[in-house]
């Protein structure tokens, strides 16, 4: 905002003030529909597909370090975490980050506990690798064949590594859930993972998943603010069309400024 001038500003302003009032909405019981998302819909059918074939889950968030993205990867781990604990099922997340070791380890603890399965967590499922590619890319192939899971989850940042993973898996027989926002792995993940979620699906699961107001009011707003931002592109577009074609019809001085701060 610092650099921002008075149509820039304003735009940011009706945005956040859209965004406010669709949380609160959203708190007091309106509720909003969020489009189905295979990725994300799929996740409880590879956790009943492990736990009926009675082998583990692997969760991996690549080479993540503690930020927004695996932030987001970690909103997710403690959804499959809690159905991990519920039906009974091993749960082994690698981690390439040590901050985020610590941060994985409490919130699978608080999932089993959540689940009233506290006794049922085994910390040592949750582990430090390596913080380089590929040493932290062969030990998670190794697990994947040592411990013969049957579902695979990638969410977070993944870079070269993520074809070795997906490929693993898929050689392992595992059923492969993927979520990135690096756009150069997604195709990779495409290939080789049963199901993909891209672009801002990604942004979009904790609040899919768990279905909580604040999230899902906050998600309704950032649509309507991307409309309205969409709507501005459009109209400036067909304005500076028209500004060409016909220059008699606007008063060029105006439009210049207008143009300027867009």
């Amino acid at each position: 905002m610092e650099h921002a001038n008075e149509f820039q500003a304003a735009l940011f302003l009706l945005i956040g003030i859209v965004i406010v009032g669709a949380i609160l909405m959203a708190r007091r019981g309106r509720a909003f529909h969020v489009r189905r998302i295979p990725g994300l819909s799929a996740i409880d059918e590879a956790v009943g597909r492990a736990t009926e074939m009675g082998r583990p889950i692997l969760f991996t968030m690549g080479l993540s370090v503690l930020d927004i993205v695996s932030m987001q990867a970690l909103a997710i781990l403690s959804h499959i975490a809690r159905l991990a604990a519920r039906f009974g099922t091993r749960l082994i997340v690698p981690v390439a980050d040590v901050p985020l070791y610590t941060l994985t380890e409490e919130i699978c603890r608080e999932a089993f506990t959540a689940e009233g399965k506290a006794d049922a967590f085994n910390p040592q499922d949750i582990m430090f690798l390596s913080d380089q590619q590929f040493a932290y890319g062969a030990a998670v192939v190794g697990i994947m064949h040592r411990e013969r899971v049957a579902t695979c989850f990638y969410f977070g940042y993944f870079y070269a590594e993520s074809l070795l993973l997906a490929e693993s898996g898929a050689i392992a027989g595992a059923v492969q859930v993927a979520g990135t926002p690096a756009t150069t792995q997604i195709p990779f993940f495409i290939v080789a993972a049963d199901y993909v979620i891209i672009g801002d699906e990604y942004y979009a699961g904790s609040a899919y998943l768990s279905r909580e107001p604040t999230l899902l009011g906050s998600l309704f707003g950032q649509d309507i603010g991307k409309g309205i931002v969409l709507a501005l592109i459009v109209a400036g577009s067909v304005i500076a069309v028209l500004h060409q074609l016909f220059p008699h019809l606007v008063r060029s001085n105006i439009l210049a400024k207008w143009l300027g701060a867009g």
